[in-house]
Formats: C-alpha cells, sequence, structure tokens
C-alpha cells in the first residue's frame, strides 16, 4: 500500500463493523458513522453489535492503536474522507422486498460533504438501477471534481466475516469509467484478489444472480432430499456425488435442511422478479425456487406428527435460534419461523441458543427460552435442531436421552448424522435420510 487513505463507513450494524475493522487491518484511517449513540459508544468501548467471531478483538486493537474510532458526526466524518463507504444492512421488508429509506437518507446528508476526488463504496445490497440514480443525486448536490461512485457488493458469511472481507476469492466492482475503476481496484490491492470490473447496473444484477443461484442450489437439494427420501437413498452420500464433479464443486450450496431464511437470498429473488414484472417477463424458475422454499418449514410439522401422533400438547426442544451458526442474530431467523408453526400447532416450547442476542426476543412469549440444551430436553417428546452450532456435537447424548419423555430427534441440519444417536436409543430423523 502506497499510502493510507482515510475511509469513513456509514452505517454500523453488522457489515459496517466488519468494514470498518478491516479497512483499519489493511493500514488505513477509520472513521466509522452511526445515528445511534448506543452502537457508537459499544464500538468504541470494543462491543460490536452483533457477534462475529475476532471482530471485537479486531476493533479494540485499531482502537488502541489510533486507527479505528467511531462517531455520530456524520458531516465531520465525511469531510475528510477519500472513500465513503455506504455499509448498512440493507433492511428487508416482512414480503421480502427491499427498504431503502435509511441508505437513501443517509446519502442525502452527507452527499454534499464529500470532499473534492472522493469516491462512494456502496457495499449495502441494492436492487439495480439504485447507483446509477444515487449517482446523479450525488452530482446534483456537490459539483466538486472527481466526486463519483462505485458499487462493489458485499459477499461476507456470518461467522466468517473476516476472513470473506480481508481474503475474498474475487471482488466485483461496478464504476461508470476508467478513473474510478482504477481508484478503487488500487485501494482493494492489499487484498490479493480478482478485481472483476464491470458498470454499475452489471454489478447489481451480479449480486442479484449470485444469491439467486444460491436459493437455487437450495431448493433444487431440498426436492432431491425429499425424493432420497421417498426411495430409500441417502442424501448425504448424493450430494457427495454432485460435489465431486468439477462442473459442481466442492463449495456447492447443496445442505438440505428447512429452507433458507434471513431475507438476504429471498430479497434478491423477488428483485428480478420485480424487474421481470416490470419488463413484462417470466421468471418461472425463480417463482418455483420461492415455491419449494415455502414449503420447508412445514417438514417439521409433518415429521413431528408421523412420528408422535400429533402436535397438540407435546413439549419440545429446539436447540439453536440464529440465523445460522456463527452469529447472534435473529432476524429472519427460519428457527422463529418454525417455533411460531409448532406453537399455533399446540406444542409447548422450550429453546436454546448459546449465542442468540435474546434483547431481539423481547415481548415475545410463545415459547419458553432456556439456558442449556438440557434444560430444552428435559420432558421432551421430541428435540429439534434448527442451527448448525457445533457444540451441539459435543452434547452428552447419554444424559440427553435420560431427560426426554420420548428419545425423539429431528435434525434440521444432519449436524449430527455421524453421530450413531441410533445406536444410543434415540429414533432420529434427518433431511433426506
Amino acid at each position: 500500500m502506497d499510502r493510507a487513505d482515510t475511509i469513513c463507513v456509514v452505517g454500523l450494524w453488522h457489515l459496517g463493523s466488519v468494514v470498518s475493522a478491516c479497512w483499519a487491518e489493511v493500514g488505513h484511517k477509520v472513521v466509522g458513522v452511526d445515528a445511534s449513540p448506543k452502537v457508537v459508544d459499544g464500538l468504541s468501548q470494543g462491543r460490536p453489535p452483533l457477534f462475529e467471531p475476532g471482530l471485537a478483538d479486531l476493533v479494540r486493537t485499531h482502537r488502541t492503536q489510533g486507527r479505528l474510532s467511531f462517531t455520530t458526526d456524520l458531516a465531520a466524518a465525511v469531510r475528510s474522507a477519500d472513500f465513503v463507504f455506504l455499509a448498512f444492512d440493507t433492511p428487508v421488508r416482512e414480503n421480502d422486498t427491499t427498504d431503502l429509506a435509511p441508505l437513501e437518507k443517509a446519502l442525502r446528508q452527507f452527499a454534499l460533504y464529500l470532499k473534492e476526488n472522493a469516491i462512494v463504496v456502496v457495499s449495502s445490497q441494492v436492487p439495480v438501477g439504485t447507483c446509477s440514480r444515487w449517482r446523479e443525486e450525488i452530482h446534483r448536490a456537490n459539483s466538486r471534481r472527481g466526486v463519483d461512485i462505485a458499487y462493489s457488493p458485499e459477499n461476507l458469511r456470518l461467522g466468517e466475516a473476516l476472513r470473506c472481507y480481508l481474503q475474498p476469492d474475487r471482488i466485483v466492482l461496478g464504476a461508470e469509467g476508467e478513473p474510478v475503476s482504477a481508484r478503487v481496484r488500487a485501494l482493494f490491492g492489499p487484498m490479493n484478489a480478482p478485481v472483476i470490473t464491470m458498470s454499475l447496473a452489471s454489478a447489481e444484477m451480479a449480486k442479484h444472480a449470485l444469491n439467486s443461484f444460491l436459493a437455487t442450489s437450495v431448493s433444487f437439494v431440498n426436492e432431491v432430499a425429499d425424493l432420497c427420501e421417498a426411495t430409500g437413498a441417502d442424501v448425504l452420500s448424493v450430494v457427495s456425488a454432485l460435489k465431486a464433479d468439477p462442473r459442481i464443486g466442492a463449495h456447492a450450496f447443496l445442505a438440505p435442511g428447512f429452507g433458507f431464511a434471513g431475507g438476504t437470498l429471498a430479497r434478491d429473488i423477488q428483485v428480478l422478479r420485480d424487474v421481470a414484472r416490470r419488463g413484462q417477463l417470466e421468471t418461472s424458475l425463480l417463482d418455483s425456487v420461492l415455491k419449494v422454499n415455502d414449503g420447508r418449514p412445514g417438514l417439521v410439522l409433518r415429521r413431528l406428527r408421523e412420528r408422535c401422533g400429533g402436535i397438540a400438547g407435546l413439549e419440545i426442544g429446539v436447540l439453536g435460534l440464529t440465523y445460522k451458526a456463527g452469529t447472534s442474530t435473529l432476524r429472519r431467523s427460519i428457527a422463529l419461523e418454525i417455533i411460531r408453526t409448532l406453537v399455533e400447532a399446540g406444542a409447548h416450547v422450550r429453546a436454546f441458543d448459546p449465542k442468540a442476542d435474546l434483547s431481539e426476543l423481547e415481548g415475545r412469549k410463545e415459547f419458553e427460552l432456556v439456558d442449556s440444551a438440557e434444560a430444552a430436553a428435559r420432558g421432551a417428546s421430541a428435540l429439534v435442531v434448527l442451527t448448525e452450532w457445533p457444540e451441539f456435537r459435543e452434547l452428552n447424548f447419554v444424559r440427553i436421552r435420560s431427560l426426554m419423555k420420548e428419545p425423539v430427534i429431528l435434525d434440521g441440519k444432519n449436524l449430527l448424522a455421524d453421530l450413531r444417536l441410533v445406536d444410543a436409543g434415540f429414533h432420529y430423523m434427518g433431511i433426506g435420510r
């Protein structure tokens, strides 16, 4: 790195906290901005708003070394910045559509303060066409030479976010014009990853296409899982064969379960469906992906009814609440949706998660939160695994079995598939097996 730039990161939830800490780690001077004094105060004391392995330590390190600071003063932070990263975790409405309101509010607040040659780098997920519109708004608000916008969509995975950002497989960069592309490519140079440059609209579309492809993979493997169960095949064996084919690959998104959640994948499918509707086009494949996914949570009810003879009155223990392992967020977690369906069917649910941010559950009384897996299992007629926390594999299942009324485990992640729980006296049900 020839010189250290001054970077402002706007929006400090999961994405913004990671982006701030990572650019400080690269060696730049970073100021993170958020409208919430609570979030800013927490980060200033080394407490990120969301659990992410290694993030708190990285924030504390660079706070101490003076490369990383946090503030609520947006104008002051933007005035001195060479690059301004728009890094909100883009809100998703209940119908899986994108809510750009907080991003657009911030953009309009800071556009006037961008200094000469400052570049806004949008990392948040936005619908195709957004960055071109924002580019026009910035140029109307600020006539200083060289002010422009680029789009480099985040590609983080909760629980692996620091590695994903600092050691990416590739970087997608959208910009209008080589001068902007060249400056942002140079900024990302220390990441030592291929930079794929394209227009703003192409970069936005690339993100939609990627997430829609991943969603398609999830729905595909879940349909295969159902066929495996119907024929006596084992989906884990089938998936191993698929991943061994180089046209598919070892890292293919083929994990059977209760479907995708979290809002991200469904949001991008909805963006593409909306684009198609405006152009009077059909999206038969994407429509089917959502239809398959919408039906997956009902699999829990069907399986438990088949095994237990009904749901009403059952005591059910749940292991895992978060959107996925490696994070504390419960936002749009499919586990909460499944628990809701169980409670509506008449079950009493006790749930445990080792990292969940329980403040997100304030006011919810439909199920009982407990402080251990054993407490979730006590008196239960079934134990349902909904998040793939590795510590669940280390449980004392002899003890767990002794606590349960009926030794039934429904493993929605196939997390425990190789632990020989049938030999330990359980009726073990995986997915597609």
